[in-house]
């Protein structure tokens, strides 16, 4: 007789992640590897899960997290924070995008880069000089999930120039594309932008295909933000699928929309272009969160100019009347090339999401702010950022629902929740909800989706987007990466107020063969990784 499964997953629906129709099986690990067996096969196993009237997905891929430092910070000091991405069931965060990543930067700027990422993810997490470096941080704190990184063109750019408005010198370049090979070649999955960030957004067009032809060498994709996601998001694809076809790497759009008084309904004009690109052979997909509000840092509703030098250098132009009077000019009429969130919506749609300083300001708009003091939204934005140190994070109600669901149901994005997992604050409700909130809204409710549909875009799509071997599917052989739902109660429960609030539905959520959750709650169990893929 043949020795007992190590884990049982019995009389389940399983969805395993192709797409292809759901069916009754039983599903059982062994060594961190999975079989899939007939129902009710009667394995023997020294852990047995009772999945009846329950789907078995394979775990849930987040495509775009900003979580590269939330495990490590004072060693996970905030467990609500932490978990919140497994409860959801995802049980691999690819970390690293919008062109921000922990890694990697010369010795001598590896002082001035720490001390940015403290201010980005809200304590000390370190900077490190390659991605072998951040490896090994995260293996030395026990990780409840696995962890995959990209490469961040501004951390780059910043940890060789420095974060500086001016071209990159040749040599500089070379520096950069150096670290670059280094770190994909230990095992990062790609290289991210994010063009409406500084230094991101000093750099030009041909500065990124440089670097994004060292991706392609290495077979990963280049992953990015766009220049514009709002009136000009039409010519920033554009210049995306023109680095995509110059430097031979795959293109993967990050968190697609079209926001903005100005952008709204364009999705009905950049899906049709992304369809046709794969349709004449293109690789390009994009990923996207099921929510009309996204989030990032105060400083980024500023004009790139005024983020020129770093912080210290922000600082002083905000303390300075006649600066701040450039930067209200600026919003009002705009500068070539710049996004402009607030003149493309308003303040009355920023809301502040984290100010550790002023938790008083935190769920208020910056126009409520404004009004209450009788001051220009300006100024008021300007004194926080001072106050804070530039440690402001907000909440922009920017897009409509039609664009959300247009690109929800494209055949070729996958999910991200784009969380900004950061201690202290009301974090937007995706970092908690995205994953259940798809299923219970848009597949369950709505019907937009199939829960077959829906499961490929948050697994299998995704670990083929990203280089993931064996994982994203429920097959023999496969990584046991697995979570466990009810089709008819998942649902999110995170909202702007509750934002951590855990989702209903999710019975238990499996990582390398282990039970990291069970009914709703962490079993304590730490076998994540970083995977490299």
């Amino acid at each position: 007789m043949s020795r007992p499964f190590d884990l049982l997953i019995r009389d389940g629906l399983v969805v395993d992640g192709t797409a292809r129709p759901a069916r009754p099986a039983d599903v059982a690990s062994d060594a961190g590897r999975l079989t899939v067996l007939p129902p009710g096969s009667g394995a023997a196993a020294a852990r047995v899960v009772d999945a009846g009237g329950l789907v078995v997905a394979p775990g849930f891929i987040d495509a775009h997290t900003h979580s590269d430092g939330v495990a490590i910070l004072d060693g996970g000091r905030d467990r609500e924070l932490v978990r919140a991405a497994v409860l959801q069931g995802v049980t691999t965060e690819i970390c690293g995008n919008c062109g921000s990543s922990l890694f990697p930067a010369l010795p001598e700027r590896l002082d001035a880069m720490r001390a940015e990422a403290e201010i980005s993810f809200g304590g000390d997490v370190g900077a490190y000089p390659d991605f072998a470096g951040f490896a090994a941080a995260h293996a030395a704190v026990p990780r409840i999930n696995h962890l995959v990184s990209l490469v961040g063109h501004g951390t780059l750019r910043a940890g060789v120039v420095g974060p500086v408005d001016r071209p990159v010198s040749p040599a500089e370049l070379r520096t950069m594309c150096e670290l670059l090979d280094r770190s994909l070649a230990q095992g990062a999955a790609g290289l991210s932008s994010g063009l409406i960030y500084a230094p991101g957004t000093y750099a030009d067009t041909g500065e990124l295909v440089a670097l994004a032809a060292v991706a392609a060498r290495h077979g990963k994709p280049y992953v990015t933000h766009l220049r514009d996601e709002m009136s000009r998001v039409e010519e920033a694809l554009e210049e995306a699928v023109e680095i995509s076809r110059r430097s031979g790497a795959a293109l993967h759009v990050s968190h697609h929309k079209t926001a903005g008084r100005h952008g709204w309904g364009r999705t009905a004009r950049t899906l049709p272009r992304i369809a046709g690109l794969r349709a004449g052979g293109m690789d390009v997909t994009c990923d996207v969160y099921p929510y009309t509000a996204g989030s990032t840092a105060l400083a980024a509703m500023l004009p790139p100019w005024a983020n020129d030098g770093g912080l210290a250098a922000l600082t002083a132009r905000l303390r300075d009347p006649e600066a701040r009077d450039r930067m209200r000019l600026a919003i009002a009429e705009g500068v070539p090339g710049w996004e402009n969130t607030v003149g493309n919506g308003g303040w009355d749609r920023i809301s502040v999401a984290c100010a550790p300083r002023h938790p008083t300001a935190e769920g208020r708009t910056i126009a409520e702010l404004a009004a209450a003091a009788a001051a220009d939204p300006l100024d008021v934005a300007a004194d926080l950022l001072v106050a804070e140190r530039g440690e402001v994070t907000i909440i922009s109600h920017s897009m409509v629902e039609e664009d959300v669901r247009r690109v929800l149901a494209a055949p070729y994005a996958v999910i991200g929740s784009d969380g900004v997992p950061k201690p202290g604050g009301r974090p937007h409700p995706r970092w908690a909800g995205t994953f259940p909130r798809v299923l219970g809204r848009y597949v369950r409710e709505l019907g937009l989706l199939s829960l077959e549909e829906a499961v490929h875009k948050m697994t299998r799509l995704t670990a083929m987007r990203f280089g993931l071997a064996g994982r994203g599917v429920i097959r023999d052989g496969a990584h046991a990466d697995l979570v466990v739902f009810d089709p008819a109660a998942v649902a999110d429960r995170a909202t702007f107020t509750e934002p951590l609030l855990p989702p209903s539905g999710v019975a238990a959520v499996i990582v390398g063969g282990i039970v990291v959750v069970r009914d709703g709650e962490e079993t304590g169990a730490r076998p994540g990784t970083v995977l490299t893929p």
